[in-house]
């Protein structure tokens, strides 16, 4: 169990998610923790702070981890599954025939291994043999190189990752190099930022939302823009009789869930209904991104004692990835809802407290240790339940991805 993690997705040429890399804040260098802790602190950790498994973590995807040449020569935990852990090596790790030995010996554990490589010299071939997957830098300073070598990596019966894949134009270069995967943030940006009007089922997607942030709050008017609705009239009454979100009583209209949830509850509800029906045709990523970052946002905001009517942290973090949802400027969207000026602000890069928030999440899913402890004395919050609240969100961000996509489909070998 893990109290201080990030996570970073890995995708497959069609964006779905394939896989996370994960990173460990109490590991040497973002590696595997290799020091058990003593009993004490453990069950301190276990009781104060919320925990993660890998399956948390990594929603039953498989899990990128990268350890310590001690750590795999003394044998991996027999808590960590084959199946679902790839181990990640680096290539300047350890001179070339210790790191052979080393990929001989993870692959007689039965794990697939992962070699990160940016030289691409002649010498990465004695490796080949022994790993299945290679992870290349999409910024090499040699494209045309790299262009011309490909070929010979997949003959090689390797399967290419490209890393810090930065832009969807950078996405399409390496799909159609023929890499397989793609790690970095490239899918939460506008294909094409366009000027053209929003199609009107999505128009009133965003009125919808638009309700939500708004401190008045018309019942009948969004009741009957549900009610007109068969597919979000079933995601309403799939979203809120989730365990996550309603545990105890069977909600059957959105009346119902007002006198049950409360005014507040439900403005978020709303908003997120509606961010999700916007999302069709986008990665399932890029939701479940917002989704977490709305509800750490929410999580924070909650610890610093700010209005929750309209719940304004909540609508940042869940907002803060319309303009790749929508393919538009951010600037032109928020002018679309009646959102309050502080929220305007913090998703059109603005500075306040509601921006810091963000910054805070996003420092928290790259692994960006430094900023999250800065941020942390910024906003005078404790950095390990700042971690805490990181945590929750993951596992609440997790559970409303389930009844969104019911299947929650296990990543392919």
């Amino acid at each position: 169990m893990f109290a201080f993690i990030a996570r970073q997705p890995i995708l497959d040429i069609n964006k779905e998610v394939f896989a996370y890399e994960l990173s460990f804040r109490d590991g040497k260098n973002n590696c595997f923790p290799s020091v058990a802790r003593d009993e004490a602190t453990t069950k301190l950790i276990a009781k104060n702070y919320q925990t993660l498994g890998l399956d948390d973590i990594s929603c039953n995807k498989k899990s990128f981890i990268s350890f310590q040449p001690e750590t795999l020569m003394n044998g991996l935990p027999s808590s960590l599954d084959p199946e679902s852990v790839v181990v990640e090596l680096a290539v300047n790790q350890s001179g070339n025939s210790d790191l052979i030995d080393m990929c001989k010996h993870v692959k007689k554990m039965g794990y697939k291994i992962a070699l990160e490589d940016n030289t691409l010299k002649p010498s990465l071939t004695e490796f080949l043999p022994y790993v299945d997957m290679l992870k290349v830098n999409s910024n090499h300073e040699n494209l045309d190189f790299l262009t011309k070598n490909v070929r010979w990596l997949m003959d090689a019966n390797v399967q290419l990752i490209a890393d810090k894949v930065d832009s969807q134009e950078n996405f399409s270069v390496f799909k159609d190099m023929g890499f397989d995967y793609f790690q970095g943030y490239f899918f939460a940006k506008p294909e094409a930022v366009e000027n053209e009007n929003l199609p009107t089922s999505k128009l009133a997607l965003v009125e919808l939302m638009g309700a939500s942030s708004s401190e008045s709050f018309d019942l009948e008017s969004i009741n009957n823009v549900i009610e007109h609705d068969v597919g979000l009239s079933y995601m309403l009454l799939r979203f809120i009789n989730n365990p996550t979100i309603n545990k105890r009583y069977k909600i059957t209209s959105l009346r119902h869930a007002l006198n049950y949830m409360g005014e507040v509850e439900i403005k978020k509800f709303i908003a997120l209904l509606a961010l999700a029906n916007l999302s069709d045709n986008k990665p399932l990523e890029l939701l479940h991104l917002s989704l977490v970052r709305g509800k750490f946002c929410d999580l924070v905001g909650t610890e610093k004692n700010i209005g929750s009517n309209p719940p304004t942290a909540f609508l940042v973090g869940l907002f803060s990835m319309l303009d790749a949802l929508l393919d538009q400027k951010m600037e032109t969207l928020v002018e679309k809802m009646p959102l309050v000026d502080e929220v305007k602000e913090a998703l059109c890069g603005g500075q306040n407290e509601l921006s810091m928030y963000l910054m805070l999440v996003k420092a928290f899913e790259s692994g960006n240790w430094l900023k999250v402890i800065r941020m942390a004395k910024v906003l005078e919050i404790d950095q390990k339940l700042l971690h805490s609240l990181f945590n929750e969100a993951i596992l609440w961000g997790n559970g409303v991805r389930r009844s969104i996509s019911p299947h929650f489909p296990e990543s392919k070998a």
